[in-house]
This record gives C-alpha cells, sequence and structure tokens, in this order.
C-alpha cells in the first residue's frame, strides 16, 4: 500500500528515496486500529503521540453543552490528525473516526525531530498543517457567507480532490461512509435539509450517492455551484504542471 502521508505531502515537494523510507518507517512503526466513532484522541486529554490516518475516515469535532456535535473539519488518509499535541497540554477538540479506521502513532520526539531539520520533508510538514488550517477557513466561509446549497457542494467537490490526491478514488467516485447527520453536524444544518439538497443534486444529475458510494457525475456544474476554488489546499506541484503528480487531481482544479 502507498503511504497517503507521503501522497498528500509530495503535493508541496518532491522528496528522495531516503526520505520516502523514513515516512515509510515512521508509519510502519506502530499502529493502532480504530473502530468506527471512535475516539482517536479525546477532547481535553494530551498524547505522547500524533496520529496520522491511515485508513478510514475521521473528523475533528467539538460536543457542546447541550450535547449536539460541531464537526470543524473530515480527515481523510494521508492527514495528520494532532501534530499539535506535542506543544499543547490537552487538546481543545476531539478527533474521532467516522468508519473504523487505522492511524499511525508517531511520538512526539521523532515529530519535533523532524519539525526542527532544514530540509524539504520539515518544510512539508508545515505545508501540511497550513492545508489543514486552509480547510478549516473554508468552514469558517461556509458558515458566514455559503447558503446550504453552496455550502455542500462545496464540501462534496473538496472530498473528491482530497481523496483523489491519495489515489482513493475510482474516476469522480469514491468511498462516502458520511451520514446525513455527519453532513448536517460539518455544515450547521438539520439533517432534513441536508437531504432535500442532496436530493436535489441527485434530480439535477449532479451526483449519485449508492451502498456508501458518491460518484460525482457532472463535477463541473458541482464545482460551479459550491463556488470551489482550490487555492486554500496548496496543491503547489499540481498547480505547477509538475509531471511526477499533476495526473491525480490536475483535471479537478
Amino acid at each position: 500500500m502507498k503511504n497517503p502521508w507521503t501522497m498528500k505531502m509530495e503535493q508541496f515537494t518532491a522528496f528522495s528515496e531516503g526520505d520516502r523510507r523514513r515516512l515509510d518507517d515512521l508509519i510502519n512503526a506502530k499502529q493502532r486500529k480504530h473502530g468506527a466513532n471512535e475516539d482517536i484522541i479525546a477532547d481535553g486529554t494530551h498524547s505522547d503521540y500524533c496520529h496520522v490516518l491511515l485508513t478510514g475516515l475521521a473528523c475533528r469535532y467539538k460536543i457542546l453543552p447541550d450535547g449536539e456535535r460541531q464537526i470543524m473539519a473530515f480527515l481523510v488518509p494521508g492527514d495528520l490528525c494532532d501534530a499539535e499535541i506535542f506543544i499543547l497540554k490537552k487538546m481543545d477538540h476531539g478527533v474521532g473516526t467516522l468508519t473504523p479506521s487505522t492511524t499511525a502513532m508517531i511520538h512526539s520526539d521523532e515529530m519535533k525531530r523532524l519539525l526542527r531539520e532544514v530540509s524539504s520533508m520539515s518544510e512539508a510538514l508545515w505545508w501540511g498543517t497550513m492545508t489543514d488550517l486552509g480547510v478549516l477557513r473554508e468552514r469558517i466561509v461556509d458558515h458566514g457567507r455559503r447558503d446550504a446549497t453552496e455550502r455542500i457542494a462545496h464540501l462534496l467537490y473538496e472530498m473528491l480532490v482530497r481523496y483523489r490526491v491519495v489515489e482513493k478514488t475510482t474516476d469522480d467516485s469514491l468511498d462516502f461512509p458520511i451520514t446525513q447527520t455527519d453532513l448536517a453536524d460539518a455544515t450547521g444544518l438539520t439533517p432534513s435539509h441536508v437531504n432535500r439538497v442532496l436530493q436535489r443534486f441527485r434530480d439535477d444529475g449532479l451526483i449519485e450517492l449508492r451502498q456508501r458510494t458518491l460518484t460525482i457525475t457532472n463535477p463541473k456544474r458541482l464545482k460551479e455551484i459550491g463556488q470551489f476554488n482550490a487555492s486554500y489546499l496548496h496543491l503547489d506541484r499540481t498547480v505547477a504542471d509538475d509531471p511526477a503528480i499533476v495526473g491525480r487531481v490536475g483535471d479537478l482544479l
């Protein structure tokens, strides 16, 4: 299996074979399997390890005093779940799985060494963190300025791009175990409102949803509806038409 963490970070820089082996060694050294709806790291806790999602789907979330959940971001394979944990005394939000998932556990001392190096690898780690923050900023724009249709279109298209980066799509289809409740918690809508928007997308020939598989049948139109601009994902090598990597997502930008 290709290392999704490497595939994501190579959107920023080309690694040497030695760099790739080092990253492979890091993710293979210690792994943990998680069930669905299980915390990778809970709000208010600390860990000596940073977690990289290798398989499955996870999310950043907060539980409000009334018990309601707000999802701030979905995490796909290749995403670093908690890069900040070795700096913070405790997490200020939770990271939980939505499906059975696997994470690589990288000790905080090793992460500190990587980040302190003067190398393309340390720069790529910082790039990854900036990309994650870009995703969070888009959710703020969703809630502040996009209507329900635009929010959901933008999120679905974003997921297609992010899954394509780590080669987890077949053409324009991807595994999509995200429920309407999950989408509601991520977009600030009700499940019934999400259902109506998805049904309209189906009726308009934009998407198909069958057996937890999402197929975006009209990517160009969905991108237009969601006002999607990929600049916040900082896909530097794709934008630069680097032939070693552009084929993954170039047609979607």
